[in-house]
């Protein structure tokens, strides 16, 4: 199995993400856009998770207790190494307690944490291959003004599993760990 622990937006989130793709979309950019379904704020990576490691995970994220957290998007980005359009996600000090609970509680899994900060975003697109960056950098001169996005409370955590196709990835939900502090 390959995992990761990610928080689902809201729908008033993913109606305003779905309007600004629409918006700079366009049949020639050489970008694969992410679709809806496929939006989360990743907590923590796991990749490649033998049963023991599933099991303890399962069992580590249902002892974590904390409160829902509050949550809002910071505006549109570019990762122009990598090709990548995104939506940046403010890490308000409860996403950054529980990013960092989820991450201790995987150590115990034998997961080790990412040694770079935590900077969560949304992918809204990618490029399509090494090279073609291109289409990234055009997108840059679309993005006029930065959207005002709603704010959410996250009441749960998911822990997905990840199925890469031609396509892209797909995600499947396999536990749901709700946030509400008892």
């Amino acid at each position: 199995m390959r995992l990761f622990i990610g928080i689902p937006l809201a729908a008033t989130v993913v109606n305003e993400l779905m309007a600004i793709s629409r918006r700079l979309r366009s049949g020639a950019d050489g970008l694969r856009w992410m679709v809806p379904e496929s939006w989360h704020i990743t907590l923590q990576f796991l990749g490649a998770t033998e049963r023991k490691q599933y099991d303890c995970t399962v069992k580590r994220l249902h002892e974590l207790h904390q409160p829902p957290v509050p949550l809002s998007l910071e505006g549109l980005g570019c990762f122009d190494r990598t090709g990548i359009l995104f939506a940046g996600v403010w890490v308000s000090p409860e996403l950054r307690l529980l990013q960092q609970r989820v991450a201790k509680a995987m150590e115990l899994c034998g997961f080790l944490p990412e040694d770079r900060p935590y900077k969560p975003h949304i992918t809204l697109a990618r490029s399509k291959g090494k090279g073609q960056e291109r289409g990234i950098r055009e997108l840059k001169d679309k993005i006029s003004r930065q959207p005002n996005f709603s704010r959410f409370v996250a009441g749960e955590f998911l822990l997905y599993e990840s199925f890469l196709g031609a396509g892209g990835s797909r995600y499947e939900v396999r536990e749901r760990f709700p946030l509400d502090g008892n």
